[in-house]
């Protein structure tokens, strides 16, 4: 080997692993998660697959708004996040990216993805995406050190993209049928969330409380305040996840599956609420990540033009 391939070595380790913790910073499984309801609300929104590379643009841009709502979210929690186990090797919490070059990220993504939004696909998409942000980094993020309704404004600001997706195909936000389809996909991912975040705060409520953080499972250690509120978002659930076929968004198949979804998911968040422990918190959590995959998966396969 040459001395100047030797030379070189260190300099692309170094690079390769730096590149390796950026990624990190943007959370790429939520990032994924985003993407997704991102593209069924333009499915929907469209009534059948939208124009290829307005998605592909669409997708692109809240990709970088979301990567930056992320950097500034652990930007935020840089010193709770070196208290928790499942935090502690983040990026910065372990020193391998600094502060500046973390919200010096954040910064550059918002702009970019909130510029290429607009350039590219529409303006209300990029507002969208900036209200997004803005509630998830900036409202969210501080609150979950005083008070449990953090989850409530953070499930605001997860179920916010997929309006993305439906702005992003010029589709109506009127208040007839057809703004009652995006409101049905909003509480969809809204009230999913509340079950899935209450399992994942019982799971790890003993370093969110070493950390400071104030979920419901902290502020309230029997367990029985989450496991109300993961029964009664499940319930509440169900009636909304049918609205798709009670206006003929999809078809039979999606209402059977939504309701054989639904109904697991009721259990689950039941045995959860009548004994908190880790195995209901964990089947609870398993249950969440199938749901709504599943259930957002039927919905397009299913959809009706």
């Amino acid at each position: 080997m040459s001395t100047t391939a030797l030379l070189c070595e260190p300099r692309r380790a170094t690079l390769l692993s730096k590149a390796s913790d950026y990624l990190e910073l943007t959370k790429p499984r939520i990032g994924v998660l985003v993407l997704v309801t991102v593209a069924v609300g333009a499915f929907i929104g469209r009534c059948c697959m939208p124009d290829g590379w307005l998605l592909f643009h669409t997708l692109v841009g809240t990709a970088f708004v979301a990567a930056s709502a992320s950097a500034f979210n652990q930007w935020w929690e840089r010193q709770s996040d070196r208290l928790m186990a499942r935090t502690a090797l983040r990026p910065l919490p372990d020193g391998r990216l600094s502060a500046l070059e973390v919200v010096c990220f954040g910064m550059a993504t918002i702009v970019l993805g909130a510029l290429y939004l607009t350039y590219w696909v529409n303006g209300l998409t990029a507002l969208l995406g900036l209200l997004t942000w803005f509630i998830y980094a900036w409202v969210y993020t501080p609150l979950k050190t005083r008070t449990p309704a953090n989850t409530f404004v953070g499930a605001i600001s997860g179920a916010l993209p997929v309006l993305m997706g439906w702005a992003a195909v010029g589709a109506s936000f009127n208040l007839q049928i057809v703004g009652l389809k995006a409101a049905a996909l909003f509480l969809i991912v809204f009230f999913w969330q509340f079950p899935h975040f209450m399992a994942i705060a019982w799971i790890y409520r003993q370093q969110y409380a070493a950390a400071g953080m104030q979920m419901l499972p902290v502020v309230d250690p029997s367990g029985r305040r989450a496991g109300a509120q993961a029964l009664t978002t499940a319930l509440m659930l169900l009636p909304v996840s049918l609205v798709p076929a009670y206006l003929h968004v999809a078809g039979l198949a999606y209402a059977l599956g939504a309701v054989a979804l639904g109904l697991i998911y009721i259990v689950s968040s039941y045995s959860f609420l009548i004994r908190p422990d880790e195995i209901s918190s964990r089947r609870l959590l398993r249950v969440s990540l199938v749901y709504l995959p599943s259930l957002l998966l039927l919905m397009m396969l299913t959809a009706i033009g």
